[in-house]
């Protein structure tokens, strides 16, 4: 049987890349793999805020060393005054309130990238950080450092009240703690929202409704939360 020659027909063309086909997408479905929401080197260091905390209290020391203050020692401005450095011995604390002891850096040079269609499940013990990282890309808290950016705009650039529409209006945020309204029975409470971006009540309240029908909650639509 005859060898094809080097050079002839297709046998002699450069072998395809062997890289999954998911990675080689065409120019025209770019768009679609495009970061939906981007975080930079994100930082969230609590340590001046519970200096703040424990001078309003009156707490002069109640963090012992390697608990999280090796960080402010390494940024004094972060500290604060009052602040404890890394290494030097806790001091009692004094009559009135005594903060619990905890890790203030919550977030350590962290980068995230979600792209469109992408699921992904942030896991990690109690206090790691998983909620600060949520709130950060949410826009609800402010990273110490670092930069969160949505579909192009970076969240630091924009106002407290154009967040909150963005949270509104584009994406969804389920809150671990509720954050519902005793006062307000269940319908309400879901139609909330969108009457706080102006639609009727009637309408809110209607939509609300088929909601619980979906979720098969209909009978708890007029009883209080909680």
């Amino acid at each position: 049987m005859q060898q094809p020659q080097p050079g002839s027909g297709p046998a002699a063309q450069p072998q395809q890349s062997q890289q999954p086909q998911q990675f080689q997408q065409p120019a025209s479905h770019t768009q679609q793999w495009a970061p939906v929401i981007e975080a930079h080197d994100l930082v969230m260091d609590y340590t001046a805020s519970m200096a703040r905390a424990q001078a309003g209290h009156g707490v002069t020391g109640v963090m012992p060393a390697g608990t999280g203050a090796g960080y402010a020692s390494a940024n004094p401005a972060a500290a604060g005054p009052g602040a404890i450095q890394a290494g030097q011995p806790s001091q009692p604390a004094q009559p009135g309130f005594a903060m619990p002891t905890m890790h203030t850096l919550a977030l350590n040079h962290v980068n995230f990238t979600l792209r469109e269609g992408e699921t992904v499940a942030v896991m990690g013990p109690s206090g790691s950080g998983k909620s600060t990282l949520l709130h950060a890309l949410a826009g609800i808290i402010k990273p110490t450092a670092g930069t969160v950016v949505f579909r192009g705009t970076d969240l630091s650039h924009m106002s407290d009240a154009d967040r909150t529409k963005l949270r509104r209006n584009v994406f969804g945020f389920v809150f671990q703690s509720g954050q519902l309204l005793p006062e307000l029975p269940a319908v309400e409470n879901i139609a909330l929202p969108m009457m706080l971006n102006g639609v009727p009540y009637r309408t809110a309240t209607d939509t609300a409704i088929l909601w619980l029908e979906r979720m098969g909650l209909r009978a708890l639509a007029m009883h209080a939360v909680g």
